[in-house]
This record gives C-alpha cells, sequence and structure tokens, in this order.
C-alpha cells in the first residue's frame, strides 16, 4: 500500500509521547486537590442545610407555653413575610437582647420586660425593630390605662391589649398579654402586616 505523503511515523510517535507526557504532569498536579474539593463540596452541602433549617415554620407560638418562645429571629415570621423582610433592597438584621426600642419609656421601667430576643433591620426604606419579652399578667392592663396619655391607641385583640401610636414616620406598637410583650418601632419602613403577623406568631 502507498504510503500518504508528508505523515511522518517518527515525529508522530514523538508528538504521542508528549501528549502523555503532559497529560501525567496534569494529573500529578490534579490529585493533591481532590481532598480540598470533597471537603468544599461537603461544607458546602452541610450549609445549606443548617440554612434550609433555620427557616421558619408556619405555625404560631402559643401564648405561655413554657420552652416555646422563640429564641432566633426567623421564628418571629411567617415565611412570606420573613422573605419580605430578608429581600427588601439593603436589609441587614441584627439579633440581639437589647431593651424594647419605643418612646414608653416609662411603661418600661414599671414593667422590666425580661428580654427574650430583639430583631432589629435596618434597610434602605428605614428601620424595624422588635422586642419578645415576658412580663406580668397584667402588664395589659398597665399599658391600656397608662398609654393614652402618651398618645397610643389601645385595643383588645383576642387574649391581649395592642397599643399604636404614630407619629410621622414613625409607628409604635406595644402589645401584652399572657405574660407577654410584643414591641414594635417601625421608622419610615412599614411593611404590609408585620405587626398582625408576628402578634399571629405568638399568640396564634
Amino acid at each position: 500500500m502507498a504510503r500518504v505523503g508528508g505523515r511522518n511515523a517518527a515525529f508522530a510517535w514523538v508528538v504521542g509521547v508528549g501528549c502523555l507526557a503532559i497529560l501525567g504532569v496534569l494529573a500529578a498536579l490534579a490529585l493533591p486537590l481532590i481532598p480540598a474539593s470533597m471537603t468544599w463540596f461537603g461544607t458546602t452541602v452541610d450549609t445549606a442545610q443548617g440554612t434550609s433549617q433555620t427557616a421558619p415554620t408556619s405555625a404560631p407560638v402559643a401564648a405561655g407555653e413554657e420552652g416555646a418562645l422563640p429564641t432566633e429571629c426567623p421564628a418571629l415570621y411567617d415565611e412570606a413575610l420573613w422573605a419580605t423582610m430578608r429581600f427588601t433592597r439593603g436589609a441587614v438584621l441584627t439579633p440581639s437582647k437589647d431593651a424594647p426600642v419605643t418612646t414608653a419609656t416609662a411603661l418600661v421601667s414599671a414593667l422590666s420586660p425580661d428580654v427574650q430576643l430583639t430583631c432589629f433591620w435596618h434597610a434602605d426604606a428605614g428601620t424595624v425593630s422588635t422586642t419578645l419579652a415576658t412580663v406580668p399578667p397584667d402588664a395589659g392592663a398597665i399599658a391600656a390605662a397608662s398609654l393614652p396619655g402618651s398618645g397610643f391607641t389601645c385595643e383588645s385583640v383576642d387574649e391581649r391589649t395592642r397599643c399604636t401610636r404614630t407619629d410621622g414616620d414613625l409607628t409604635e406598637t406595644i402589645e401584652a398579654g399572657g405574660g407577654l410583650w410584643l414591641s414594635t418601632s417601625e421608622s419610615a419602613w412599614h411593611p404590609a402586616g408585620y405587626v398582625s403577623r408576628t402578634g399571629d406568631r405568638i399568640w396564634g
């Protein structure tokens, strides 16, 4: 059979051996990276699972149920409200056990709320701060008697008292009942249904 013109067997062998050598070098360089890659993959999966476990559920927390009070901010929100808060432009959540943000300082001093959780949100739209605390059982009656003199309007909502005050861009709400306190201060940022939806998470 006639040889195809321009093909050199020796040159082809040299090129083939060279390619195999390059592949061998690349494989040797890649081997040390395999354990690190597996570690990164495992960490990523664990982080994703941990994030999904902290997502809030839709079940409310029963007032006065021992051990049932939320210990983390996501538990104060239903799924839709949690998404609204998180994905608002510039939103940053700072959890703490700081005292309630409110102008009703005299009531706070009188009741001395035992703060369980304060969730402070800052976003481009403004700020929202919510505090969950335990208070004496008669806190609702005390709030209804004292807060109207400070510009609050109080009403009975199921088994708790809700007092609200609006001054320009600031809206304050204080709810008390069943030994629980839930107060919210909204400055310029007013998420739809925020007060009623967080209240429903605590009192059902």
